[in-house]
């Protein structure tokens, strides 16, 4: 017998779904303040998990949540690949 392995799951800051890590999109300020889309989700920093869904994207970058839960203003540049992340994923 196998024994199963342990799978993350992290909760959308948006809809408050908790998924699977992996399943998430993950957007981490840095150190030096930097934020970035965090592909691999090993990065270090303050980090913020939101669902590959177009509408939880859009929701949390227009609501302020992301700001909020980075603590940081995100620059239209990261919002712009985020988007674009969750426009692929829904294949639109």
């Amino acid at each position: 017998m196998t024994a199963q392995r342990h799978e993350p799951y992290r909760r959308c800051i948006q809809c408050r779904t908790p998924l699977p890590k992996r399943e998430l999109l993950r957007v981490v300020r840095r150190p030096d303040w930097s934020i970035l889309v965090d592909a691999s989700g090993k990065l270090s920093g303050r980090g913020a998990y939101v669902c590959r869904k177009e509408g939880c994207v859009e929701v949390a970058l227009k609501s302020g949540r992301l700001d909020k839960a980075l603590r940081a203003k995100v620059p239209q540049e990261v919002a712009q690949e985020l988007s674009g992340l969750a426009a692929q994923r829904s294949g639109t």
